[in-house]
């Protein structure tokens, strides 16, 4: 497997307003689908594909998620005072991750289909991307709404506009973080330098996915899992 990216930056550090009561008083990597925490859901899909590392950013009630990840080998980057966006967030965590390419990933979303982390490192290709997105077509994304994120072309390279959605799920070289002078920020400005250099990448996925972002996806995910159709 060419470049092989060996870290996985969790991002768990999220209020989760959009679920409203459910966020009260936990964090929403802690909500409960089909009887497991969506952050467990996330880390069986990583740990089948066997990082050398794995990090969780932290800052909404993050003893909780400290508490129920004790002891999974996954490490720590609390932001404190403030949250620090995507971006600030994986570059504070770059002493824990180290500075090769790493996947990021959402850990609001459910999976159907082959390993996603494993799917989108067969096609990584370190020579000509910077940053490799994990994308679907509209049919396969549960709990979405919205025109789509990118439009690829027939290489897979990425441009702005009303296509594939964003799955949550990339890979990216973490060089161009240390031109931001802001400690907080949002990756979508990085993403911004590398489309200008014609080096944000688009791979598709095949399977389904489900975003979690709002109570009423809770049962699509269900179904989802359990193999009904959606």
């Amino acid at each position: 497997m060419r470049d092989r990216p060996g870290s996985v930056m969790l991002f768990a550090a999220g209020f989760g307003t959009r679920m409203g009561a459910l966020t009260a008083d936990r964090p929403k990597p802690l909500i409960p689908v089909a009887g497991k925490a969506l952050i467990d859901h996330a880390l069986d899909l990583v740990n089948a594909y066997g990082p050398d590392r794995i990090v969780a950013n932290l800052h909404y009630l993050p003893d909780q998620v400290e508490a129920h990840l004790a002891d999974r080998g996954v490490a720590f980057s609390r932001e404190e005072p403030e949250i620090l966006e995507t971006g600030g967030g994986l570059r504070a965590a770059l002493p824990l991750l180290g500075h090769k390419p790493v996947f990021t990933m959402n850990t609001d979303a459910i999976w159907r289909g082959p390993n996603p982390l494993t799917f989108l490192a067969e096609r990584w290709d370190a020579a000509k991307m910077d940053a490799l997105l994990l994308c679907l077509g509209k049919q396969q994304a549960l709990g979405h709404t919205g025109a789509g994120d990118f439009i690829a072309d027939a290489e897979g390279r990425a441009i702005r506009g009303p296509g594939v959605i964003y799955s949550g799920l990339q890979i990216i070289r973490t060089e161009t973080l240390a031109s931001f002078q802001e400690r907080k920020f949002s990756l979508n400005r990085v993403w911004d330098i590398m489309l200008d250099h014609g080096r944000l990448f688009t791979a598709t996925y095949p399977g389904m996915w489900c975003d979690v972002g709002q109570p009423q996806s809770i049962s699509l995910a269900e179904r989802l899992l359990a193999g009904s159709d959606v």
